[in-house]
């Protein structure tokens, strides 16, 4: 229980030098794993960034219920599609109020002229807070809907019409997707007069339960609850506490002491302990993700004149058929991991399950790396993640793990890592090697597996192998263009064919969900897309 503002952990902290609790106020602490990059949804692809955004400031016109992957409405109150599936008309919730804050206060409601804004600030480099505030949106562009929506036009203020220029099976599930959080007009119009449109990235304002209070980079996040929320049964919290504890035996030990309530990706090796203690509870899903290495497969690794030995087929199968997963399995997972085949879980809809994995062989290894004309003793990099990830509890140990694995068939990996924004931003500008990254599912399509990993448009986003097959685009793009799921399910797995075949990356992992926390909370949903989202949750007596 945590019902006044003594916070063992904090007392004494800024964190709560200025916060106005009040005596019976519901208070809940969260023990996140790491800083978020910043807090404009549309510009990241992590779930570090859209729990601290998406999850708690703002609102999409679809949503996915509390748990699951279906979508309901959300500051769209319905949606009709024209018989060729090209035009959406959205119809816009009434009464729906953007965040007061001390930097904002809005005169009008959410309306039309919210959702122009949003989309046309992605679609369009030349629209005015755009050109101010130079930014990109990665996950927009990687799925391809810049180049898709053909035009986003206000019918009246309460609706909304998107032209897509083919069509996407997906659009409504992409809709409910963090990147398509809606931003205040009102506030990007104040910010672009006072030349500060940056700040739409430091000091949010959006519709959502939650609101923005203060952010100390590497310590702590504060909200409080939205009063003037429009779904008010969601909002069960009135302070919310993201305490930034990036190392899982630290945020275990907090956990039990009682002075976070909620935590994340705890250690394989804590599960028997956590499952015992009487005051806390763990409830646990099978894992909607994959944990995986992507291998680099550009001529010249950026920053580097020498030719890149993943570049060639012959490599990228012999470090492929050196990794012994199922140890990486029993010493990284302990149980709570299934071995993956594919690049998408076999619960996904399309999953082809008559592939199967090259048998596990360094000699063989050996004889293609002879064959492709790389010396023993080449060296590669090999990043390792610096945070926790559903997909993956322990990238440090896995990444010595395949250093062992590669050095018996002569090549020589240099494990490298960086703090978790720069790891995925250096790794997006084409700096990795092979690299230790994975997905969890983030809208229950296909497309967001193949298309968003390993697509062409993805190749400065999430497509961090930097592989553009045609083939493989021209299969994908034609699912995602398809209606019929039969059909896409066709496409798909001869998708899913050629990736095996050309081994852009090796699946290691799914891995189960745990969410460890207090006995006192009550009602959390886990998330099969990844996120750790509060709305809904309560705090009991």
């Amino acid at each position: 229980m945590f019902k006044h503002a003594v916070i063992p952990f904090l007392v004494g902290a800024s964190l709560l030098a200025s916060a106005p609790f009040a005596q019976a106020a519901t208070n809940l602490v969260f023990c996140s794993e790491g800083s978020p990059a910043g807090f404009d949804p549309g510009q990241y692809t992590t779930g570090t960034d859209f729990d601290a955004s998406a999850e708690t400031i703002y609102n999409r016109l679809s949503q996915f219920e509390r748990g699951g992957t279906n979508v309901e409405p959300g500051l769209a109150t319905s949606w009709d599609i024209s018989p060729d599936n090209l035009t959406y008309t959205f119809h816009l919730r009434d009464g729906v109020k953007f965040h007061t804050t001390p930097y904002f206060k809005p005169t009008r409601d959410f309306n039309a002229d919210d959702v122009l804004f949003t989309f046309n600030r992605m679609l369009d480099k030349d629209m005015p807070f755009r050109k101010a505030y130079p930014t990109e949106f990665p996950y927009f562009t990687d799925m391809g809907m810049d180049k898709n929506i053909a035009k986003v036009e206000k019918i009246d203020d309460k609706t909304v019409k998107f032209t897509l220029n083919t069509v996407d099976a997906a659009f409504i599930q992409n809709m409910a997707m963090h990147f398509a959080s809606i931003e205040s007009a009102e506030y990007a119009d104040k910010l672009l007069k006072e030349g500060k449109p940056s700040d739409i990235n430091q000091k949010p304002i959006g519709t959502g339960p939650f609101v923005f209070k203060s952010y100390q980079k590497d310590s702590n996040i504060r909200y409080t609850g939205n009063k003037e929320y429009w779904k008010p049964e969601d909002v069960k919290i009135d302070n919310l506490i993201f305490a930034i504890t990036t190392d899982p035996s630290v945020r275990i030990q907090k956990l039990k002491k009682n002075e976070c309530q909620v935590t994340i990706y705890p250690r394989p090796a804590d599960l028997a302990a956590l499952k015992a203690d009487k005051d806390l509870q763990m409830p646990e899903k099978p894992g909607f993700n994959v944990g995986y290495i992507a291998y680099n497969v550009m001529d010249k690794i950026k920053g580097s004149n020498e030719p890149n030995p993943m570049a060639q087929l012959k490599v990228r199968q012999a470090l492929d058929m050196a990794v012994n997963k199922q140890q990486i399995i029993d010493s990284v997972y302990q149980g709570a991991g299934q071995l993956a085949v594919n690049a998408m879980p076999p619960t996904q809809w399309s999953y082809d399950d008559t592939i199967k994995d090259a048998p596990y062989n360094p000699d063989k290894a050996k004889e293609l790396l002879k064959e492709a004309g790389i010396k023993e003793g080449t060296e590669i990099t090999l990043w390792a993640m610096p945070v926790q990830r559903p997909y993956n509890p322990n990238a440090k140990l896995m990444a010595e793990m395949l250093q062992s694995d590669w050095g018996k068939i002569g090549i020589k990996a240099k494990i490298m890592t960086y703090e978790w924004g720069e790891y995925i931003k250096r790794s997006k500008g084409g700096e990795n090697g092979a690299m230790l990254i994975g997905w969890s599912g983030d809208n229950g399509d296909p497309d967001n597996w193949l298309g968003t990993l390993f697509g062409c448009d993805a190749i400065e986003g999430n497509n961090f192998s930097k592989w553009c097959n045609p083939e493989f685009d021209k299969l994908i793009k034609t699912a995602k263009a398809t209606t019929d799921v039969a059909e896409r399910t066709k496409l798909y797995k001869q998708a899913q064919h050629l990736l095996k075949e050309q081994v852009p990356m090796t699946p290691i992992a799914h891995s189960t969900v745990y969410q460890p926390m207090r006995s006192t909370v009550q009602d959390f949903k886990i998330s099969p897309l990844g996120l750790t989202s509060f709305y809904g949750v309560g705090i009991s007596e």
